[in-house]
């Protein structure tokens, strides 16, 4: 009886300790999650910031490059001519017998669809002669649609929703292989974005584009804030379709803008569905939407003006010749200032103070009125927010935050449901928020970096309860474990961080220095976190970063140079004062998109006296304290091979920021 009774006490005992340590290894599971979880979390959270900043940076840079463009005129020129016009020139391309792609003919089939899928899962580029002709055929089908699309799941089970996929093409062919492609039986809605960013931006237009071409009653789509020619600039897109369609890429280009003006703005599913790219606003009009020319709203980057005559000064023409004196003659005179106001207001756009008399810019009429752009702006713009009310976007920089009250104020009184919409990147594809009323819809896994987060879309059906797929396009994180593939993702997001320190490096050694008048190199964290705020303005949570971006001293203060410690310009030219290198590289894509505007054959060679007077009115826009003689020096030791003339994009190379450390 005893030997039985320490046997199962000794059991029992065994059982306890089995049990301890299985809750001592959950619990440490739970933290371990937990803390992957966070660093995934705040990742995700440092791209999105820095993405939005530069959102805001391009639009308040709308007045500036709206100038811009309507007095370097090529890339303003939309005018793709009259549809015989457009024929001609389609014919005059002739396409070699050395040429192996799909070749297309009018009216597309299926065949047709099928032979592009397959040319470009082999990486084939389409022929510019049929990239113009399909561009041709879509705007004219476009055209007969309404500003809002209606649709009825009555005619089939369900229609397969897809948010933004940005350039991604093997998203978009995952999707096919998963959810079958477009066909009567098997209807799709695209909700804008489809280019920038990624590398396969023309390749996704020309496969939606045929699709819709060959179903016109079962693709459909809706125009994203992408879907704009001066974003393209920034963005990615117009750079690809040069480099692929080299001495045609300038008519694609130019036809796009019209195609672009012509998507539809939004969808309504069963009369109780409502599906725009970005979301609403207290004063968004379906009624009113419905019913403008939509093809007015060309880019929300040139808001409407008001006619503005000008005293003693005649526009220039459109000949390079006049262009660039009047640009000389603008710049060469001493001392002016630009005075920008936003596209909704009243006032001028562009005003120069010159010599002793205030000349004012020209502005371009234009028949798109205040509300109407207003209007497409917070559809294809806005994000939604947990707070009631509704709030301009200043993270962004266009559109608005809504929240839930107005959610459910629109929804009532269009007697609608749901509202679905794309426009952020979601860790796992899809959001729901707004108490079930707001769904987000994003279809570009990988967006920021390998395995920063899946993609979705979402299947509808009568009921209207939606389906969410999710999908993860996976070629290297495969093989790796959820810490190896976190640790990527982090990785990259502390980098782009880190840069975007370096390039403001100059004002956070002020913020910093105003908690250290004695010069200590120390701060408290509060201190340092309040310094990084009020410069980079990007919200995001700095005590939690801190231990990753600066060196801690032993009693937990900060050594706030140390954030710099490993970062340089590569490579150096000694010729260039420290300042100006740091100015530039902030810049750089601003720049980009200016010496596109100014390279008419994008051949990426600008000469020495261009470069000089855009950074000059850059520089005066801007109001950066850089002289003109720095200018000259920096424009002299970049011109390497003497020939009076810049390559740009070796330029805008030279100007990266490097880890001093990450390649020895």
């Amino acid at each position: 009886m005893g030997c039985g009774t320490s046997v199962t006490g000794s059991r029992a005992k065994k059982s306890e300790r089995a049990i301890k340590a299985a809750l001592l290894i959950q619990r440490w599971y739970r933290c371990y999650m937990a803390r992957l979880e966070m660093r995934r979390q705040y990742a995700l959270s440092i791209f999105q910031s820095i993405e939005y900043a530069e959102e805001q940076a391009q639009l308040q840079l709308s007045s500036f490059f709206t100038f811009m463009l309507d007095h370097f005129t090529h890339l303003n020129e939309t005018d793709t001519g009259s549809d015989v016009q457009l024929l001609e020139y389609e014919r005059m391309i002739e396409v070699p017998d050395s040429y192996h792609g799909p070749r297309l003919s009018f009216p597309l089939t299926v065949a047709d669809t099928n032979s592009l899928l397959h040319a470009f899962k082999d990486q084939q580029h389409l022929h510019a002669r049929y990239v113009l002709q399909l561009l041709h055929e879509t705007k004219k089908l476009l055209k007969q649609m309404p500003n809002i699309i209606h649709l009825s799941t009555s005619y089939s089970k369900e229609i397969t929703i897809c948010g933004d996929l940005h350039g991604k093409l093997d998203d978009l062919l995952l999707i096919f292989y998963k959810n079958g492609l477009p066909s009567e039986e098997n209807p799709y809605l695209f909700n804008g974005d489809f280019v920038d960013r990624g590398k396969n931006s023309i390749e996704i237009l020309i496969i939606l584009f045929s699709f819709l071409l060959v179903y016109p009653n079962h693709l459909h789509l809706n125009r994203g804030n992408h879907e704009d020619h001066i974003v393209n600039l920034r963005y990615g897109f117009t750079k690809e379709v040069m480099k692929k369609y080299r001495s045609h890429g300038k008519k694609i280009l130019n036809l796009l803008q019209d195609v672009y003006s012509w998507l539809p703005l939004a969808t309504v599913i069963d009369s109780k569905v409502l599906i725009v790219h970005g979301g609403i606003s207290d004063t968004t009009d379906l009624d009113f939407l419905n019913l403008f020319k939509r093809n007015k709203m060309k880019s929300v980057l040139r808001p409407p003006r008001q006619d503005i005559s000008v005293k003693g000064m005649t526009r220039p023409s459109s000949s390079s010749s006049h262009r660039r004196q009047y640009t000389s003659d603008l710049l060469d005179v001493g001392k002016h200032m630009w005075l920008l106001h936003d596209g909704v207001n009243s006032g001028p756009l562009l005003e120069a103070q010159y010599l002793e008399s205030s000349v004012r810019m020209p502005s371009v009429p234009s028949e798109l009125t205040a509300k109407e752009w207003k209007q497409v702006v917070d559809i294809l713009w806005s994000d939604p927010k947990n707070q009631n009310g509704c709030t301009p976007n200043k993270v962004r920089g266009g559109g608005c935050y809504f929240g839930p009250d107005v959610t459910a104020r629109l929804l009532k009184r269009y007697n609608l449901k749901m509202l679905i919409r794309s426009h952020e990147c979601k860790q796992e594809g899809y959001e729901i928020s707004h108490h079930g009323q707001v769904i987000t819809i994003f279809s570009a896994s990988n967006y920021y970096e390998d395995g920063s987060n899946r993609g979705a879309y979402l299947k509808l059906n009568p009921d209207l309860i939606p389906r969410f797929v999710q999908y993860q396009v996976s070629k290297c994180t495969r093989k790796q474990t959820l810490h190896q593939r976190v640790s990527v993702v982090e990785w990259s997001a502390l980098k782009s961080l880190r840069e975007k320190l370096y390039s403001r490096r100059s004002e956070l050694i002020a913020a910093f220095r105003q908690y250290d008048p004695n010069y200590t190199g120390r701060i408290s964290a509060t201190e340092w976190a309040s310094a990084m705020e009020s410069v980079l303005h990007l919200d995001l949570p700095w005590r939690t970063l801190r231990s990753r971006l600066v060196q801690l001293a032993p009693d937990g203060s900060v050594e706030y140079l140390s954030c710099f410690n490993d970062l340089e310009i590569e490579p150096a030219i000694k010729e260039v004062q420290p300042a100006l290198v740091e100015t530039l590289y902030r810049y750089r894509t601003d720049l980009e998109i200016i010496f596109n505007i100014i390279d008419k054959d994008h051949s990426g060679l600008i000469s020495i006296e261009e470069f000089r007077q855009t950074w000059k009115l850059f520089n005066s826009h801007l109001k950066i304290d850089i002289d003109d003689e720095s200018i000259d020096n920096l424009a002299r030791s970049i011109d390497f091979n003497k020939d009076g003339s810049i390559d740009f994009n070796e330029f805008l190379e030279a100007f990266h920021v490097v880890n001093k450390f990450e390649n020895k």
